[in-house]
């Protein structure tokens, strides 16, 4: 389906969202032609280019900020070993790995406003072990409201 949608958006034909249910997946309004000859041009894609098809089929529109929040977080850690390194060498060469990582954090804080949190828990939702950003991070926060909202006699040892 994806694959579809997105020829749809390079050939220019318009795409309907049901927007009053936006986890839905959004409806194509087709004839049955335009539909056989979509699912012909699906195919010859498939058939053609199969490694293209699969990189159209997975890229979002969150891809490309979250693969440069990860060369920012990958430059800020380059920058805080070339400071540590070069520390001993002079203040001057230590400082360039001060601007890598000032550089980095700036570039990463705009991906991460680039990619907000809509991308952020997609993007995140297929990690291993987790369902998401949300439940890593936000199950925690409700363990602690529930041991601190706890009644009075319902104490365990």
């Amino acid at each position: 389906m994806a694959v579809i949608l997105s020829l749809r958006a390079v050939l220019g034909l318009p795409v309907v969202r049901n927007w009053s249910n936006p986890t839905k997946e959004p409806t194509v309004p087709l004839s049955e032609d335009e539909q056989r000859i979509l699912s012909e041009i699906e195919d010859h894609l498939y058939e053609s280019d199969p490694s293209l098809a699969r990189e159209v089929a997975q890229t979002t529109i969150y891809t490309h900020a979250f693969r440069n929040l990860k060369r920012a977080t990958v430059g800020f850690i380059a920058g805080t070993v070339a400071m540590v390194a070069l520390l001993s060498v002079s203040f001057v060469f230590s400082f360039v790995g001060v601007l890598i990582m000032l550089f980095s954090l700036l570039w990463g804080f705009d991906n991460l406003h680039k990619l907000g949190r809509a991308g952020l828990e997609q993007m995140t939702s297929g990690m291993r072990g987790s369902a998401g950003l949300k439940d890593a991070v936000g199950g925690a926060g409700a363990k602690m409201r529930d041991r601190f909202n706890r009644p009075q006699g319902d104490e365990q040892l």
